[in-house]
């Protein structure tokens, strides 16, 4: 039987204990901090990995020992986060595809965001881009990737991309309460078209987003393009020069035919690019928006 009183939000961190993950950690204790959230720190351990360092089957003692030994890390580090920022961490360790794990975990515990490292995908880190694509990809929550150790005290200026889809236009609920909670200002960074009917659409979108905001009370400001010309890369530009707290994506469009593992090119490379703004991505495929959400 649920209780009658409010449940706390709850966020959902991947920890594997690399300097990436306890970015994101870091990260993630800061938001929890902020808006009275609890979090559940997650450590996955791969099939395919225990199978070549055991170098034999499935072996379920070993799997349990294993599993024993992170979660006792866990517990460590959850123990120190509630000493030092009395924010309350639920630990949990599993065996599985990391994807998926995360996702089930998400759903399990009723998480409202999940919050996860990467950088860029060369070499090793392929890996970490591929999974955290994957996340953002299938997850029915918000993810934010966070791309270096830098604490968000506040997500005090919020660079929101704009463009002609529909789904674009969804992600303003979110900013808008990141932006009453933070007295933030949000960087509508949009473009100018050279076909008219086209352009007029832009236009239009753009003026009910701000609509939108002042309804709000939100402060915003504004930055057209010239083009859409690679506009991933003047999105992160643009973010980097403000020195932008958040940039707020969509990872899909409605209208694909087909539900892809790597997220939208757009996305992949706000995503996957070197940059240090941290990326809050949206998937419209599942359009959920609760009443009483918060990161």
């Amino acid at each position: 039987m649920e209780s009658i009183q409010k449940k706390k939000n709850i966020m959902l961190v991947p920890v594997d204990f690399s300097e990436i993950s306890l970015n994101a950690l870091n990260h993630a204790v800061q938001l929890a901090k902020h808006f009275d959230n609890d979090l559940v720190l997650l450590n996955i351990l791969e099939d395919d990995f225990l199978s070549s360092v055991f170098s034999f089957s499935k072996n379920e003692v070993k799997d349990e020992l294993a599993k024993e030994a992170l979660l006792h890390k866990l517990n460590e580090k959850a123990i120190e986060i509630k000493e030092k920022y009395g924010v309350n961490c639920k630990t949990s360790a599993k065996i599985g595809k990391i994807y998926k794990t995360i996702i089930e975990t998400a759903s399990e515990y009723g998480c409202d965001c999940i919050i996860m490292g990467t950088h860029g995908a060369s070499g090793v880190e392929r890996i970490i881009g591929s999974n955290a694509s994957r996340v953002i990809s299938y997850s029915t929550i918000p993810v934010i990737v966070v791309k270096t150790d830098k604490n968000p005290n506040a997500y005090k200026n919020i660079v929101f991309p704009l463009d002609l889809t529909s789904e674009s236009k969804q992600k303003v609920k979110w900013a808008i309460h990141l932006a009453k909670s933070y007295h933030s200002t949000i960087h509508i960074l949009t473009y100018s078209m050279s076909d008219e009917f086209l352009n007029n659409k832009m236009m239009a979108n753009l003026n009910q987003i701000k609509s939108l905001l002042t309804e709000s009370g939100v402060a915003y400001d504004e930055k057209m393009m010239d083009s859409n010309d690679d506009f991933a890369s003047i999105t992160l530009n643009y973010a980097e020069a403000i020195g932008a707290d958040l940039i707020m994506i969509m990872t899909q469009s409605e209208d694909k035919t087909i539900r892809e593992y790597i997220i939208e090119t757009y996305a992949q490379q706000i995503v996957n690019d070197a940059g240090n703004v941290p990326v809050f991505c949206v998937n419209p495929n599942h359009d959920i928006f609760k009443s009483e959400f918060i990161i």
